[in-house]
């Protein structure tokens, strides 16, 4: 029997792996092409031929063609740097001069364009030597020229890269965007001011024309002028309203309301009344966002602030430690709210600015550029702010010391008067304010008089002759400390012979009083009683210098003395 050959088999393996290469080749270099440019038949047939000096080989040199020859208002030439393919070719000539025009003026005041922003390689090929971009190196056939809003709706104008048949892939601006340019022309074109404004005026001087150098210095002065008004007529309703909290809100907001009314009264001219270029726009509208949002943010924090103020007023008053402690953690705890809306308000703030003016992209692809380099930066330079602020949330959770506690921080007796992100502020008892920061505070000892109770053991020295009748003046103490309205705790009253000389005795009186301020006052009362009682009844107590005359012994009597002196003499002479 023969063995069958299997030659056929490998042979039909063989064309099948051929045909799969050729195939898949084919489809790789179909999708590297695709993903080059956009091939279409033909391109804006009934523009006529291209001008020689258009250039759309890259979209920087189209760009900067686009804006050459709407400066010179050569819109025909212009309108060969738009894809008008969906427009009828019988209309493509007439129509797209006027879409230049309308696309010139739009972007104009819409986005402020820089030709070298744009990429001028062919293939607009994203180049990140950072390595921090994953697209970098990879070719790209439409790319944004800018990003506009107009009805709340936001639009793209992009550029495409396109290739007719054989011939150099050019980029022109995408009909997806063309077909935008009417509605953008209508929330970005001429403002109604602009109408009669002589043609000479809309030359260009630098960045602006002749006529915006001269216009907005008249505009700031108008809406600085509304922003005066604003501030005195919220200073007059202050007035107006009856004293009290609402009267201290109202004077609080006039700058942020103020701030707050110019931006609405600017926009509002910027969209009915006048519009400006590109750059001024920009940077209006930069402006407004910031002052709108720290206008409100502003006001929102002032009005927690009278919050505060009222509660304080209603529960706690006076800044003190006579007050309950209650009171006084709940005043603490407003303040730690006060400092985490801050935080809050400031972080949102910020957040709604850099998404209003769109930047997140940016800082982003920067942060992640250079991360490393800015945290060194921030780690160093906000180290002292960072630390403060953690350090005054850490007071305000752990509440070593409370809003209205006594403390004595480095021999100053203070009362704890506020807590703040970055320092503390003490109120000494001679009315003097000291601003420590607070992790300095946080970081040295302290004696807080109220952590526990406001009640001070407190002591008073008399020194006296050694003939004092300590009985007596102890009943003149405990008598005079029980009339004493702060002196608490009268089982507590004590009075001993503390020490002893060879002249004075050193007398100590101790006392429980009902708070360290009033514990001073107390003791100086107490100290001017016995004192006037001594000097009144028995000023021999008084301690006196005794100067010795004679060392020999009073006490054994004068005859004894003089035979000892007889003694010291006859021992003196010289023997016979």
């Amino acid at each position: 029997m023969k063995k069958n050959s299997s030659w056929p088999v490998w042979a039909v393996l063989v064309v099948t792996l051929v045909l799969s290469s050729v195939c898949t080749a084919q489809t790789q270099g179909d999708e590297s092409e695709d993903k080059r440019w956009f091939a279409i038949d033909s391109l804006n047939t009934g523009l006529g031929d291209v001008p020689e000096d258009v250039g759309r080989m890259s979209p920087r040199e189209m760009v900067r063609s686009f804006l050459a020859f709407t400066e010179s208002e050569d819109y025909a030439a212009a309108a060969h740097l738009l894809n008008l393919n969906d427009i009828d070719p019988g209309e493509q000539q007439a129509q797209g001069a006027e879409l230049a025009k309308q696309l010139s003026e739009v972007l104009k005041r819409g986005e402020w364009l820089d030709a070298s922003n744009m990429s001028g390689r062919q293939d607009a090929v994203i180049e990140d030597p950072s390595g921090q971009n994953p697209q970098a190196g990879e070719p790209q056939r439409n790319i944004e020229l800018a990003a506009l809003t107009a009805d709340d709706q936001a639009y793209d104008v992009r550029l495409g890269r396109y290739r007719v048949g054989e011939e150099d892939p050019v980029w022109l601006v995408m009909p997806e965007s063309v077909t935008f340019i009417p509605t953008l022309y209508e929330e970005y074109g001429p403002s109604m001011l602009e109408r009669y404004i002589p043609e000479r005026l809309k030359a260009s001087f630098g960045m602006l024309k002749i006529w915006e150098w001269l216009a907005i210095p008249i505009f700031l002065i108008a809406i600085g002028t509304v922003g005066v008004v604003t501030y005195y007529f919220v200073g007059l309703v202050a007035r107006i309203l009856p004293s009290g909290v609402s009267t201290i809100f109202a004077d609080q907001i006039g700058v942020p309301m103020a701030m707050i009314v110019m931006s609405l009264v600017t926009q509002m001219l910027l969209d009915y009344v006048v519009s400006f270029s590109a750059i001024a726009t920009t940077t209006f509208r930069v402006l407004l966002i910031s002052i709108m949002a720290w206008g409100a943010g502003t006001i929102a924090l002032r009005f927690v602030d009278t919050i505060m103020l009222r509660l304080t007023r209603r529960l706690v008053g006076e800044i003190d430690d006579t007050k309950p402690k209650d009171q006084r953690r709940l005043l603490t705890s407003l303040y730690a709210l006060r400092r985490a809306i801050i935080l809050i308000t400031v972080t949102g703030v910020s957040i709604y600015i850099l998404g209003q003016v769109q930047l997140f992209e940016t800082l982003g692809l920067s942060i992640l550029a250079s991360a490393s380099v800015l945290a060194v930066l921030v780690g160093v330079a906000g180290q002292t702010v960072l630390g403060n602020i953690l350090s005054s949330f850490q007071l305000s959770l752990a509440k070593p010391i409370r809003i209205g506690d006594l403390v004595v921080f480095e021999g100053e007796w203070c009362y704890v008067e506020g807590i703040f992100y970055t320092y503390i502020r003490l109120r000494s008892w001679d009315e003097r304010r000291l601003i420590v920061p607070v992790t300095y505070f946080t970081s040295k000892p302290f004696d807080n008089l109220s952590v526990k109770s406001t009640k001070l053991y407190r002591s008073l020295v008399l020194t006296l002759h050694l003939s004092a009748d300590i009985g007596l003046l102890r009943d003149k103490f405990l008598e005079f400390a029980k009339e004493e309205e702060n002196v608490v705790e009268h089982h507590k009253l004590l009075c001993y012979v503390t020490a002893q000389t060879g002249t004075a005795q050193t007398i100590t009186c101790y006392l429980m009083t009902s708070d360290p301020m009033a514990g001073w006052t107390a003791e100086m009362n107490l100290r001017e009683k016995l004192l006037a009682f001594i000097r009144d009844n028995h000023p021999e107590w008084w301690p006196r210098e005794i100067m010795v005359i004679s060392h020999e012994d009073i006490a054994r009597g004068e005859g004894h003395g003089k035979r000892s002196r007889e003694a010291d003499s006859s021992a003196e002479k010289p023997s016979e």
